[in-house]
């Protein structure tokens, strides 16, 4: 056992325990991120010799919808920004932070590894600079260990990865110190330190990104009931494959027919069977026949109900699968489809909010900002809901209507809270240049009160030629 012996003996426990842990998670990622990507999954057929025959062929097929399954929910979970407090600047602090972290591009590959693995992670410290960062890790190099009895504080944690060069580098974390060092299997202990530093923010800096969770926080990966499916389905293909082989094309049989024997013994094949041979013999008593071809739409139908099986349990829409013949829904059809995948989605995005949210505050501790305890935080996520662009605007113009703020509707209709600062600058320079006016030319403008006045007119009740005329005006 290779144990950092610059470690006290109560550290040492703990670091072995969750060094231990990393190599389990990298094999469990490794699992998963291989149904993912499609990359491990293996044709599995029914007997050995066909698994001679037709191993090379179907080596790099899967009928994987593992990705698809993971993609649909990644895209409906987008940070659009973060509102700490009631002041609109302490959006603006965290977006700064945010997007000098590169997170619009990283938490979505943050979320996909949490979705994936069951659980993602975040670490967050200083640069040299003093600037807070904020770095996704993937499930494979962090594992943490909770204070006995709680669920959310950390006592430890161990990042643990190996270089280019095959050297294995380890931090290990601790609320008052944080170790790093590399393997040496010549070195005592087998860890030389590379350096040792107090944790000034008097905490594990790691955060746990769970996709969802128990009470006993066993992380559970999104495709752990999928990939029983999965597997199901894969070996249902190949099944298929091989009948289309052996069983689609009709089998022939002959009667009657005296089978010839080499000179030791074996039996000699009478004919050379092909699709483009014609089999003949010279006695009148040989009989020829063919049976049925099989038939395929068997294992078409056993898919379609695996599919169908794939898609309830993992609450994707039917038509993703281009199941039921392929037909999208549309209109109130498809909001009901995607009404799983929506909920599904909202559910996830309470997990990740948590994490994102402490993350930023743990960044405004290292600005030695107030925020680092603003615990009413919350994170604004894009809408997961596919809507029509004009059923969008019509619902918000309804809420118009009952008085919700301007802003709320620009946050409801999608727009960043880049776009809708700008929009607040617009908004005023408008103001200003309106004020300007009124200063310059008084309240009343006269072609202003020409235009009301033609509209008014135009509204009465046709009076001759005058009314006809009354509308032109107005529709100039």
């Amino acid at each position: 056992m290779l144990v950092p012996d610059f470690l006290s003996p109560d550290d040492q426990k703990v670091f072995d325990l969750l060094i231990g842990r990393v190599q389990q998670q990298w094999h469990q990622a490794r699992h998963n991120y291989g149904y993912y990507t499609g990359a491990n999954q293996k044709m599995a057929f029914a007997q050995a010799k066909y698994e001679d025959n037709f191993k090379k062929i179907f080596e790099k097929f899967s009928d994987n919808f593992c990705g698809m399954i993971i993609d649909s929910i990644t895209e409906r979970t987008r940070v659009e920004g973060f509102r700490m407090t009631d002041e609109p600047a302490a959006d603006k602090d965290a977006q700064e932070i945010w997007q000098r972290n590169f997170l619009d591009a990283d938490s979505n590959s943050t979320h996909t590894d949490a979705l994936v693995n069951g659980r993602s992670f975040l670490t967050v410290w200083a640069d040299e600079d003093g600037n807070p960062t904020i770095t996704p890790e993937p499930f494979s190099h962090i594992a943490v260990k909770t204070v006995p009895g709680s669920r959310r504080q950390l006592e430890a944690a161990v990042k643990s990865y190996v270089d280019e060069w095959g050297r294995q580098y380890a931090t290990f974390w601790t609320p008052t110190t944080v170790y790093s060092m590399y393997l040496d299997q010549d070195a005592p202990g087998g860890w030389v330190s590379k350096e040792t530093t107090a944790n000034p923010l008097g905490t594990v800096p790691v955060i746990q990104v769970n996709t969802r969770s128990d009470l006993y926080q066993h992380p559970k990966s999104e495709l752990s009931s999928i990939i029983p499916i999965q597997d199901m389905i894969n070996k249902t293909v190949m099944d298929a494959a091989i009948a289309s082989e052996f069983a689609a094309w009709p089998q022939r049989y002959v009667t009657g027919l005296e089978i010839q024997e080499d000179s030791a013994g074996r039996p000699i094949a009478p004919f050379q069977v092909a699709i483009d041979k014609l089999l003949q013999a010279e006695s009148p008593e040989v009989k020829f026949g063919q049976f049925e071809a099989a038939n395929l739409s068997n294992y078409v139908t056993l898919i379609e109900m695996l599919v169908q099986h794939l898609a309830s349990i993992s609450r994707i829409p039917f038509h993703y699968f281009l199941s039921g013949g392929g037909m999208i829904p549309s209109g109130d059809a498809i909001t009901s489809a995607e009404s799983g995948l929506v909920a599904k989605a909202q559910e996830r995005m309470l997990y990740f909010g948590e994490a994102w949210e402490q993350a930023m505050r743990l960044a405004f501790q290292i600005k030695g900002d107030s925020r680092a305890e603003a615990f009413s935080a919350e994170t604004i996520w894009r809408d997961p809901e596919r809507r029509t662009e004009a059923q969008h605007i019509d619902s918000l113009v309804k809420l118009s209507t009952i008085g919700v703020p301007q802003r709320v509707l620009w946050e409801k209709a999608g727009f960043t809270p880049s776009e809708i600062e700008r929009f607040d600058a617009l908004s005023e320079e408008q103001a200003e240049k309106a004020k300007e006016m009124a200063d310059k030319y008084g309240p009343d403008d006269p072609q202003t009160d020409n235009e009301d006045q033609a509209q008014k007119t135009a509204e009465k009740a046709p009076q001759g030629n005058s009314g006809n005329a009354n509308r032109e005006l107005a529709g100039k």
